[in-house]
C-alpha cells in the first residue's frame, strides 16, 4: 500500500456516516478485501502519520483543548484521531496547530467541561490503531500467536514505508506566532 492508497482511506474514513464503531467496521471490510499484506502496510503507514503528529506545538494544543496536560497515551490517541480527519486536515494541522479549531469535533467541545464529553467526543481515537492487526489475525486465523507473526510483518513492512524525517521547525513558530485562535476557544480557567 501506497501513500496514496492509505490517504484515500482515511479521506474515506474520514467522512464516512454512523459512529465511531461502524466507521472502522467500514474500514476493517475495506482491509479484508485487499491482500493481506497491505492491511500490515496500512498499519506501516498509519505509524508514519502519527509519527509526524509528534511536536510540541501539538502537544501544547491537544492540553489546552483537554483543559491541561495531555498524557502519553492520550496524546497517541490524539494522533489516531488527526490521522482519521483527512489527509488534507492532518497536512494543515502539522503546518498550523492553530488550525485545529477549523475541525467541527473541536469547536463543538468549546465551552464545555472535557468530564462533559461523550466518549466519541474525544479527539482520539484508540481502537484505530488495533484494526489492522484484527483483520491480519482474522485473515490468516493467527489469533492464537499472541500477535506475533503480525508484528514481524509488520516491522517489515515499517522498513519499506519509513521515509526520511522531515525538518519542520513549527515549535519555534508557534512559540513566535502562538494558537491564538484554538486560545480564544478554549480559555484557561482560573484557578480561583
Amino acid at each position: 500500500m501506497d501513500d496514496g492508497a492509505f490517504w484515500t482511506l482515511m479521506d474515506g474514513l474520514s467522512c464516512r456516516p454512523g459512529d465511531r464503531h461502524e466507521r472502522l467496521e467500514w474500514l476493517r471490510g475495506e482491509l479484508r478485501r485487499r491482500p493481506v499484506v497491505e492491511g500490515v502496510e496500512f498499519q506501516a503507514r498509519l505509524e508514519v502519520a502519527c509519527a509526524a503528529v509528534t511536536t510540541g506545538a501539538l502537544w501544547r494544543a491537544v492540553g489546552r483543548i483537554e483543559g491541561g496536560l495531555c498524557s502519553d497515551d492520550g496524546f497517541e490517541y490524539f494522533a489516531l484521531w488527526l490521522v482519521a480527519q483527512g489527509q488534507e486536515t492532518h497536512q494543515a494541522v502539522l503546518a498550523d496547530p492553530d488550525s485545529l479549531v477549523d475541525i467541527a469535533g473541536v469547536r463543538a467541545l468549546a465551552g464545555r467541561h472535557p468530564r462533559e464529553w461523550c466518549d466519541d467526543e474525544w479527539p482520539e481515537w484508540e481502537e484505530l490503531d488495533y484494526v489492522a492487526q484484527e483483520v491480519f489475525d482474522e485473515l490468516t486465523g493467527q489469533e492464537d500467536d499472541c500477535g506475533e507473526a503480525f508484528h514481524e510483518a509488520l516491522e517489515a513492512a515499517r522498513e519499506a514505508c519509513a521515509k526520511p524525517a522531515e525538518e519542520i521547525d513549527i515549535v519555534e513558530a508557534v512559540v513566535r506566532v502562538g494558537t491564538p485562535r484554538l486560545d480564544a476557544l478554549f480559555p484557561v480557567e482560573s484557578s480561583s
